[in-house]
């Protein structure tokens, strides 16, 4: 496969690294793309993390933008990394992981805002961070703010693990203005987990759906934990719960409301370990947008209309089985820059077969350069597969 040709409908800036999408929202117009992005470096930390731009209106043309935050500022000087958006007032806020480093300590990770009247232009709020320290109930890995309004109160909710009780855990905060903000507890969790990364929540008026990539301590692959609830005198409470999305080739799923009432789902596309793939380059892209909704008492996750006819029924690489399908994957040529920087070629990564097993009702698959995602039963399990 060659890695250097790409992708003609996903989206992928000119050059840089790229990872988590970031602050997807629909605003003046547009749909907003950010992404953990490193414009300078093919690899991840080259260079601190900014967050890079795109913006569309059929989620397939894809116009890039100007970075649109970068680690200028003391509290942020290592990194903005990832977060999520939410609109105010004509106004578009962004709020991020503002990292510090130091050699002999944790990275201090806190929460930082930004916000912009034309959705290109930000400024930082001067009186950043606004939560400058994990709670009790987190650890030092405390990241990725979520944003959602629910009756006129903010609620932000952030990534982290605790490791005392091996817990990944998403805690909440609550506020009236977006600025100042009150502690409230834990949201979720799960057992035998390192941390959790990238949360998303939405409301629909009635249910909240949240949703975060889960990393567990006990060898499991990560997961995209997708959860429909309701708020019950101020604390989450889940009912339905899935993994929609089942990789293995993608991570740090966001998922934003639209202005269509649409909670829209993409993730990065192909994950950490394929590093300069494309011949000493950065391959990243997102795989295509889902709508996440709740069907007949199932959460399905399934490509928006925009891109629908773009799916086929069947695919040369996927092959039925008597019990479901199976997709060849082959060995990969790992890059990583040398002590020089220079770029050198690092491992060839084995990869095993990807099979599905299960009844098969319908199947849709889109194929795009190296890009494959097959959506099986209308969207009730889903495969980002790199060819």
């Amino acid at each position: 496969m060659d890695y250097t040709i790409r992708p003609q409908y996903h989206y992928t800036p000119k050059k840089g690294w790229v990872n988590d999408p970031n602050g997807l929202c629909y605003f003046k117009g547009y749909y907003h793309l950010f992404y953990q992005h490193a414009p300078h470096s093919e690899f991840p930390w080259g260079q601190p993390m900014c967050w890079g731009h795109a913006i569309t209106k059929d989620f397939i043309t894809w116009e890039e933008l100007p970075v649109a935050l970068t680690p200028d500022k003391p509290y942020d000087k290592d990194g903005v990394w990832s977060g999520t958006a939410i609109v105010k007032d004509g106004v578009l806020y962004v709020f991020y992981a503002s990292i510090m480093s130091a050699k002999d300590r944790f990275d201090t990770q806190t929460v930082s805002v930004a916000y912009s009247t034309d959705g290109v232009n930000f400024v930082k709020y001067e009186n950043n961070p606004v939560i400058d320290h994990y709670p009790k109930d987190g650890s030092h890995d405390f990241r990725d703010p979520a944003l959602v309004c629910v009756d006129g109160t903010y609620y932000c909710v952030m990534a982290t693990g605790h490791v005392e009780t091996k817990k990944a855990r998403l805690v909440y905060y609550t506020s009236k203005d977006l600025l100042n903000w009150e502690y409230c507890g834990i949201m979720q969790e799960w057992d035998n987990g390192r941390y959790a990364e990238c949360p998303s929540i939405t409301y629909d008026g009635e249910n909240l759906l949240v949703t975060c990539s889960v990393c567990y301590l006990d060898g499991r692959p990560h997961e995209f934990s997708a959860t429909y609830g309701k708020l019950v005198n101020g604390k989450f409470v889940p009912e339905i719960r899935t993994v929609p999305e089942k990789g293995p080739d993608q991570y740090a799923g966001q998922v934003f409301r639209d202005e269509k009432g649409r909670n829209i789902f993409t993730s990065w596309f192909p994950g950490w370990p394929y590093k300069g793939i494309a011949n000493g380059k950065n391959a990243g892209t997102f795989s295509l947008p889902r709508e996440i909704k709740l069907v007949n008492g199932k959460i399905i996750s399934y490509p928006v209309h925009e891109v629908q006819h773009l799916l086929k029924d069947s695919d040369e690489l996927v092959k039925m089985t008597d019990d479901g399908f199976i997709v060849e994957r082959g060995d990969v040529q790992i890059y990583k820059l040398d002590e020089n920087g220079n770029v050198v070629k690092d491992y060839v990564m084995k990869r095993n077969p990807l099979i599905h097993k299960g009844e098969i009702k319908d199947i849709k698959i889109s194929k795009d350069s190296y890009v494959l995602e097959i959506f099986v039963n209308g969207g009730e399990v889903n495969y980002s597969i790199l060819l």
